[in-house]
């Protein structure tokens, strides 16, 4: 008894910054190797990403090219001010927001309806054929792209005008068309980007348990009843993801397709958000407001994710965080 309490008494003790400190050792050896293959991506998001934040000042300043960033003037809140007096703030919103919802609208669900009917297909060949068909858009540059829905649309020698002559009708200017232009911009991104996104779902759908299926054989269910009742029930969390992470994106139009296929013509459509910022920041040389703009927009879409994010969380178990 006498040399188990002096045993006893001659341990160290081990206060509970010292623990937290083994613990994080230990954690450090088991995840090094982790942390290595991090480490690129970690540089590119500090060097591409949080260090070019610093030059949001300018959007309080009057940002001269010559003085620099330090010794412009301060000007507050006036390039936010004179955006939401600019006479075209709602036409352009409007746009922005339309083109996004629509994109959000038909081309969210696109990618799960591929995966879904490729998930059914019992021929492995064909499968991959399509999967690889459905995936090489995504690679093609948007300067491509548009010039392929151009020459497709075109009056005169388009693909689509041949056949509706063919049928008897009077050719269709389609990109001279102000209502046609949300249509053909929301098809081509769908068309571009449908097999790519599809691979997310693909993937969580290997994930789904396979006696769930079998469970389901014995229960009597047909095709439709396990995709009801087991496909998409496993791929859910993923589905909710990708949905809050799009959300987030309403606002984000890519400038580079509408910049390709707008005209003067449809302006009062295709006239968005990144269009106005080009001109304004590039061709006018006024980078305070377009960089005012930016950050606006880019506030509001933080907001949206975060909405959608909250009540994805009050509504089912599924969230970012």
């Amino acid at each position: 008894m006498e040399l188990a309490s002096t045993s006893s008494e001659q341990l160290p003790v081990v206060s509970g910054w010292q623990r937290r400190r083994q613990h994080i050792v230990r954690e450090w050896h088991k995840t090094k190797y982790l942390w290595l293959l991090f480490l690129p991506c970690l540089i590119y998001f500090l060097i591409f990403r949080y260090a070019p934040m610093f030059g949001l000042v300018i959007t309080f300043k009057n940002y001269n090219l010559f003085k620099g960033i330090i010794a412009s003037e301060w000007v507050g809140f006036k390039y936010y001010t004179m955006f939401l007096q600019n006479p075209d703030f709602f036409l352009l919103m409007r746009n922005t927001f339309l083109l996004g919802i629509y994109k959000l609208v038909f081309g969210f669900p696109a990618p799960i309806l591929l995966a879904l009917l490729l998930n059914e297909l019992k021929s492995a060949v064909f499968k991959r054929f399509v999967q690889t068909v459905s995936y090489l858009p995504h690679f093609i540059s948007n300067v491509i792209v548009a010039s392929m829905v151009i020459m497709f649309l075109s009056p005169t020698s388009g693909l689509v005008n041949q056949i509706i002559k063919m049928l008897g009708f009077n050719p269709v200017n389609f990109m001279m068309d102000p209502g046609l232009f949300r249509p053909i911009y929301v098809l081509s991104e769908i068309w571009q980007h449908l097999g790519w996104e599809t691979i997310i779902y693909l993937a969580a759908l290997t994930a789904v348990d396979p006696q769930l299926y079998e469970a389901a054989d014995m229960d009597g269910a047909n095709r439709w009843q396990k995709m009801k009742s087991v496909t998409l029930p496993g791929i859910a969390p993923a589905i909710v993801i990708v949905f809050i992470l799009n959300v987030g994106k309403v606002l984000e139009i890519g400038f580079e397709k509408v910049f390709l296929m707008y005209n003067a013509a449809v302006y009062e459509t295709a006239d968005v958000i990144g269009t106005y910022v080009y001109r304004v920041g590039l061709v006018q040389g006024n980078f305070s407001y377009a960089a005012a703009i930016d950050l606006f927009m880019g506030i509001i879409s933080l907001i949206f994710i975060v909405s959608a994010n909250w009540i994805s969380r009050k509504v089912s178990e599924n969230s970012l965080w």
